[in-house]
């Protein structure tokens, strides 16, 4: 039997270098990367980062921004980074993103408690931008 239930698949995030910033979302935020060498070798428009089993963060680059033309007015809104992702994620794995963030000296907001989310008020959580000035929130519930 086929899941359909609805699921959020990929983000694009436009960014300047998106080797440097594959090695920001590897090292810094722990997640996987994706075509990274096949993008290095010219194979594949872009690299991505994987969130989850179902989820990925596309890193396409700025330059692409004029192409995306597969709207009217597409390309007029292509090239900005969205308001902020938020990534759920167990308390360990909290705390070991903190630690990863802080040791590497990224700007980060003030711990927040019981902000509302998909899965109700999360226990704790925080904002930073990656190299290219995305933002993120990073938050746990249990």
């Amino acid at each position: 039997m086929t899941d359909n239930t609805p699921r959020l698949d990929h983000v694009v995030l436009w960014v300047r270098d998106p080797v440097a910033a594959a090695g920001f979302y590897e090292k810094a935020v722990g997640l996987e990367t994706i075509r990274l060498t096949e993008f290095a070798a010219g194979e594949v428009p872009f690299p991505s980062v994987r969130v989850n089993d179902e989820t990925i963060l596309d890193l396409m680059p700025l330059t692409f921004a004029e192409r995306m033309t597969m709207l009217p007015g597409a390309a007029d809104s292509a090239g900005h980074p969205v308001n902020h992702v938020c990534l759920s994620l167990p308390r360990g794995d909290f705390d070991a993103l903190l630690s990863r963030l802080e040791e590497r000296s990224v700007p980060l907001s003030d711990l927040s408690y019981d902000s509302f989310g998909a899965r109700g008020k999360a226990t704790r959580s925080f904002y930073f931008r990656d190299p290219d000035g995305n933002v993120f929130e990073a938050r746990h519930y249990d």
